[in-house]
């Protein structure tokens, strides 16, 4: 471990050996695909679904997924997931047009090569680029407000250059048939981030909306209900979603994006105790532990709970700093707090974001001891013309119809 540890450090700390290293990997990985799939041809019956590099089968794909298998016009396809560890996964490997695939290896690039679809949301492996006759939809997962791809102009990561940034962005754009889009604002971050227009896919664009906020839009209080209890919140608490996202800086050799919560859970149990409870998500990208043993029945670690609209369900409000998360929450017309204590260093030298954050609706909070009087305030929260501004801006299509209007989209002799 340590010598591997001590190799990542220094491929780590020098950029120009890091990208010939990775350029050289794609390309050895590219001839093993083709090696791997010679005469395989594209089923235009089979469609292949990932989310986040197979650490979850949720997401838009997971919502167009139990349309499509719901709907008696796809009786006649078949299905693959491919996640990082199947065994998790036995409700979906029960479905007999379904096969759970683990992502990576021989049998997934084989199962790339023979699907006439894939719907992912997020990047495809670097070396797998569709073939005639396959159909890439890319739902990407989340609405922006941190800058991406193109759009960033700070080289503050700590695993790539910008320049190694922008070249996944060309690699990924270049390969899309068509981009998901809730709005028209995340259409016009996502061309400009992925240089689409500069690839001949300014067309590629889908804005109709995300397939897995059809499901909060169709919640029922019984839903609700079922899942505070599942999720072991005691009845009469309200539940605070706290959902920060990950700092691009904040890296660990062999283990991934660390992230460490600027958050006092002693002086917040002492204040919201009594009525309230904590659940904390990290982002998938985090790997770091969250040991919250101290705090039991206030803080619940739900980062491995695998689909999030669980959690936005069950909740009663939202803490969130950058996080994608607020867009999709406000369809709940729930109140959420802003809690950005390090503003300046993300705003400034990290990402940069696509608008100013005066536009954002409510208060700002960037002091610990700005947060438990918030939460309180929350109690008398109305849902006023300035908040549906911010949904109608950056959620407008929210109508629990959107996973129709994907696979329609998509598959139209369906």
């Amino acid at each position: 471990m340590g010598l591997k540890k001590a190799v990542f450090d220094f491929v780590k700390g020098h950029p120009g050996l890091r990208l010939g290293l990775r350029r050289l990997l794609r390309v050895l990985r590219a001839g093993v695909y083709r090696l791997r799939t010679p005469g395989v041809r594209p089923d235009p019956h089979t469609v292949l679904f990932c989310s986040y590099h197979g650490k979850s089968a949720s997401c838009s794909p997971r919502a167009v997924y139990e349309r499509m298998r719901s709907d008696p016009a796809y009786r006649d396809y078949r299905f693959f997931w491919a996640v990082s560890q199947p065994e998790r996964f036995a409700d979906l490997a029960a479905d007999p047009r379904t096969e759970v695939i683990s992502f990576g290896g021989a049998a997934f690039e084989r199962a790339m090569a023979g699907a006439g679809y894939w719907i992912f949301n997020i990047t495809l492996p670097e070396h797998i680029s569709p073939r005639r006759g396959q159909t890439y939809l890319q739902c990407w997962h989340g609405t922006p407000l941190k800058r991406l791809g193109y759009d960033i102009q700070e080289d503050g990561n700590a695993m790539n250059s910008l320049a190694e940034i922008h070249r996944k962005y060309r690699l990924e754009g270049e390969k899309v048939d068509y981009f998901l889009s809730p709005s028209p604002f995340a259409s016009k971050c996502f061309r400009s981030a992925w240089q689409l227009g500069r690839w001949g896919k300014s067309d590629a664009i889908l804005e109709v909306g995300y397939p897995r906020n059809d499901r909060l839009v169709n919640a029922a209080e019984e839903e609700r209900t079922a899942l505070r209890r599942k999720l072991g919140i005691p009845h009469g608490k309200r539940a605070i979603l706290y959902t920060p996202t990950f700092r691009d800086d904040q890296h660990i050799s062999g283990q991934g994006y660390a992230y460490r919560p600027a958050v006092d859970f002693d002086e917040l149990r002492q204040k919201l105790g009594k009525d309230h409870v904590i659940l904390f998500r990290a982002h998938y990208l985090v790997a770091s532990a969250f040991d919250f043993s101290a705090y039991p029945g206030f803080v619940l670690d739900v980062s491995g709970v695998e689909e999030i609209n669980d959690l936005y369900i069950a909740s009663d409000l939202m803490i969130t700093d950058y996080s994608s998360t607020m867009f999709d929450y406000g369809v709940l017309r729930r109140p959420i707090l802003f809690y950005m204590y390090d503003l300046e260093q993300y705003r400034d030298r990290l990402r940069g974001f696509y608008f100013d954050l005066n536009e954002l609706p409510g208060t700002i909070l960037t002091r610990q001891d700005q947060l438990a009087p918030a939460i309180l305030n929350t109690k008398n929260f109305v849902w006023t013309d300035e908040w549906e501004a911010f949904r109608q801006r950056f959620a407008p299509l929210e109508d629990g119809k959107a996973a129709d209007r994907v696979i329609q989209a998509l598959f139209k002799e369906g």
